[in-house]
């Protein structure tokens, strides 16, 4: 790692130098974005945004600041998740643009864009209403207002997010989403300091506090290196091919198939967080005291019932996900096709047993990892009298290692792939 940020400050990789400053510059654009509060709007007015939680982690703060940015990117998120499900043969349109290569890609991304629009148009105007109907004389046209302000921020993140992708380094989108969970890290330990730390005791209770302090940090940068572990932990499922040459001891050449423990990433929690935050969303809109009680003490990840319905929700979207990311009847039948097979598991039908099998075995550490990193947070806050604004774990933690890994790596291959070129030249 060290030897590749060498590399980078070389006079021949001045090129990807102005594309990190580019990146950086975009990100600075997006931050001081999220401190913009929508005209004739306060900031709200909690602590605690209950099922907006992950929304205003993943935007750095914006929705608790309800500024232009408040909704972020997650209306395109939503709407990429939709369109994947869409290419699974229940519409036949998108599934015959999903196999028409660069061209099909290209009218999806453009219908993706379209739909979360829509999306962010439609939170916005939910937010809008749920948040400011109790304002006196709050006309119809005054929550249209904010709803078009709120899709106006979503669309120029879009555009941002395309800017970096083209002219920068990593994917766009996911860089601001990091970018907005990192800009929330430091006043999280401020607070965290704040709050473990008296200096208003005696030296034995000072010493205690800073003790607890650097037990935290501990704790908060052993669960990210447990992250990057888990992240990058994969299955090799070893391939065969009969129609390739052979080594030098007479057998068929062999690769591998990695499959990830993780295979669906963080999808799962934002699925299952989507789906409980709906019955909150009607009851703040409705004003029903009979629903929010029940939505509240029922449907509310924090409460057990509701954390067991969490539980539940993210292993089906983990299973539902994971299958759909790799489709063992797809893989086995192109693996046959190909000359391809597993060593000791006969073509076709078997082999697609096998894949769903492992598949299966790994979605159970995969979703039991996501349901303790997502768990953490919920569990700190019962246990310790800290801000809520102060947690461990939690699915923006984990958002950021991944993006982090794959930006890392994209920045490596570059680097990498400039010195192979120079190598050829000379």
């Amino acid at each position: 790692m060290l030897t590749t940020m060498k590399q980078l400050f070389t006079s021949t990789n001045k090129d990807l130098r102005h594309r990190i400053y580019f990146t950086l510059g975009a990100l600075m654009i997006f931050i001081l974005g999220t401190s913009i509060v929508v005209p004739n709007t306060n900031a709200l007015a909690t602590d605690s945004l209950g099922f907006l939680e992950l929304i205003n982690v993943m935007g750095g703060g914006a929705m608790q600041n309800f500024s232009i940015f408040a909704l972020g990117v997650t209306p395109y998120i939503t709407a990429s998740i939709i369109m994947q499900l869409l290419q699974m043969d229940i519409i036949p349109y998108f599934t015959e643009l999903s196999k028409q290569g660069p061209t099909g890609r290209q009218k999806i991304n453009q219908i993706t864009r379209y739909l979360g629009i829509f999306f962010a148009f439609v939170e916005g105007y939910v937010f809008a209403f749920a948040f400011y109907q109790n304002a006196v004389g709050t006309p119809v046209m005054e929550y249209l207002r904010i709803a078009i302000i709120l899709t106006a921020g979503t669309a120029f993140l879009l555009w941002l997010g395309d800017q970096i992708t083209q002219k920068g380094i990593g994917n766009g989108l996911s860089l601001i989403i990091m970018a907005g969970i990192l800009a929330t890290l430091p006043q999280m330990f401020l607070d965290a300091f704040n709050g473990l730390i008296s200096f208003d005791g005696t030296a034995q209770v000072i010493t205690l506090g800073i003790i607890k302090f650097l037990i935290f940090v501990v704790i908060y940068f052993a669960i990210v290196i447990g992250m990057v572990f888990i992240q990058e932990s994969e299955r090799r499922v070893p391939i065969q091919y009969a129609n390739k040459s052979t080594n030098a001891f007479g057998s068929a050449a062999q690769s591998f198939m990695p499959i990830k423990i993780n295979t669906a990433g963080v999808i799962p929690v934002i699925f299952a967080s989507s789906l409980l935050s709906i019955p909150s969303i009607i009851a703040s809109v409705i004003k029903n005291d009979a629903f929010t009680v029940f939505a509240q003490k029922y449907l509310d990840y924090t409460t057990p019932v509701g954390f067991l319905l969490y539980v539940i929700l993210i292993f089906f979207f983990a299973y539902f996900y994971t299958f759909i990311q790799v489709k063992p009847e797809e893989f086995s039948k192109n693996l046959q096709e190909n000359g391809g097979y597993i060593p000791g598991i006969r073509p076709g039908d078997e082999t697609k047993k096998y894949i769903s099998k492992v598949l299966s075995r790994l979605t159970v550490l995969g979703a039991t990892f996501l349901v303790i990193i997502a768990g953490l947070p919920i569990l700190f806050s019962k246990v310790t009298n800290l801000p809520t604004s102060v947690s461990i774990g939690g699915t923006g933690l984990l958002i950021v290692v991944g993006v982090a890994l794959e930006t890392y790596k994209q920045l490596e291959g570059s680097i990498l792939s400039r010195s192979y070129k120079r190598g050829y030249r000379r």
